[in-house]
């Protein structure tokens, strides 16, 4: 999985943002804004569940498209595989989305510095889902058993 071309990853990563973005909408959408669904008058409820879904969706491909595109430009600049790369996707991505959404410079700095820093933080600690040890995990044994 290592051998995807960057723009091959930054499609994952939007495509993966939007997928959890329009969950995370319907999830938020059944706690706050929708209203009961009258009898006959279910439209205007869907109606308003689904712009719900497509803004959190639009917004968390955002992200993750940004993230990881600028992440793999930077890399290939640099040609250094660390934690900056991260932090300066996730910067982009979050000044990006938070001075979008909060219309002002300042959103825009603290966005992206706070994800910038998480970013830091997790490649730093080493804290990723996928650990490159040498050995290989299947979900079954592969040793077979001693006859009895």
């Amino acid at each position: 999985m290592e051998d995807d071309s960057p723009l091959t990853k930054t499609v994952k990563g939007a495509v993966t943002g939007l997928a959890a973005g329009t969950i995370w909408g319907t999830v938020v959408a059944t706690w706050y804004d929708v209203p009961r669904v009258e009898r006959h008058v279910a439209l205007p409820g869907l109606i308003r569940t689904l712009k719900m879904c497509g803004t959190y969706g639009a917004t968390f491909a955002t992200i993750g498209g940004l993230y990881i595109g600028v992440e793999q430009l930077v890399q290939s600049q640099r040609k250094k595989r660390d934690f900056v790369n991260g932090a300066v996707g996730a910067f982009v991505a979050g000044a990006s989305v938070c001075g979008y959404r909060g219309k002002s410079i300042q959103s825009a700095l603290i966005g992206g510095s706070c994800l910038a820093f998480t970013s830091a933080v997790l490649d730093i600690g080493g804290n990723t889902t996928r650990v490159d040890n040498g050995k290989e995990y299947y979900p079954y044994t592969t040793e077979k058993k001693p006859a009895h």
